[in-house]
């Protein structure tokens, strides 16, 4: 029977297929082999005996958290109590990309700005779809429903920037408190216990902790320079320009021209600069 990993304690694995959840030993063999089930993770097992036989190709991984086969990482940012980080926002985008998956950007508390800063906070958000990222506010909830929909989803974004009110609205079933998001998806206020998926309707969902501390430490200057996806349009005359000391460089010309966000420029430049 083929089924998925939801969650993992010690060696205990509990797995979801479409008629049962089982606790299953993982076979002796995956030692051996150096195979690390994951959660996320799809896989055959013998029901009759609770052992999971293989695991199946995955289509990507995360280290921290421990986490395979993420289709989308809905990034839940505030713009306002807390103020809105575009630092760390593009610091998720630039891992979640290098990563090989697929960010939803997800502004939430809106209602909280005044009229001028609404203008100026929208002309961000429609840079972020310009350049081809699904942007949405939290307050569209069948929409974002319809986005996730037979996905497996990771959510990160700062303290109090809304994830319990936006889990809570898209399953009413949940009754999470206000920031206690962590405690009831299975990790402690600091200190991550366990990595678990859980049902939401119709896709599944985890709290995502590692996103909250990133340091691109395993990463290179080129992967960030290339998770930054509007460069990718501007041809610059050294083929592995790096869009810093370069001259003539053809990003650096965008920025001047306020074709590029200044913010992701500087943000970029730092992320590098600090490697």
């Amino acid at each position: 029977m083929e089924g998925r990993i939801i969650k993992i304690i010690s060696n205990l694995y509990t797995v979801q297929t479409k008629e049962i959840q089982i606790e299953c030993r993982a076979r002796g063999k995956f030692r051996n082999e150096k195979i690390i089930p994951l959660v996320g993770d799809t896989c055959t097992i013998d029901v009759e005996n609770a052992y999971i036989l293989e695991i199946l190709p995955r289509k990507n991984y995360l280290n921290r958290p421990m986490i395979a086969n993420v289709d989308v990482a809905l990034l839940v940012t505030s713009v306002k109590k807390p103020d809105l980080s575009l630092n760390l926002l593009d610091k998720m985008i630039a891992s979640v990309e290098i990563n090989k998956i697929e960010p939803i950007l997800c502004f939430s508390k809106i209602d909280l700005l005044s009229k001028e800063e609404k203008t100026e906070q929208k002309k961000i958000r429609d840079y972020y779809k310009r350049i081809g990222y699904t942007v949405i506010t939290n307050d569209k909830y069948k929409k974002l429903n319809k986005i996730l929909k037979k996905k497996m989803v990771v959510i990160t974004g700062q303290t109090g920037a809304g994830k319990s009110t936006l889990l809570n609205k898209l399953d009413k079933s949940l009754h999470l408190k206000t920031d206690e998001i962590s405690e009831s998806l299975g990790r402690g206020k600091h200190t991550t216990r366990h990595v678990e998926l859980f049902c939401f309707q119709d896709f599944y969902i985890a709290d995502t902790p590692g996103f909250s501390s990133l340091d691109f430490e395993d990463v290179s200057k080129e992967e960030i320079r290339n998770s930054f996806k509007e460069f990718q349009y501007y041809v610059c005359p050294f083929k592995n320009c790096m869009h810093y000391k370069e001259k003539d460089c053809n990003v650096k010309k965008a920025v001047e021209k306020k074709e590029i966000l200044k913010s992701r420029y500087d943000n970029y430049i730092n992320f590098i600069k600090n490697k």
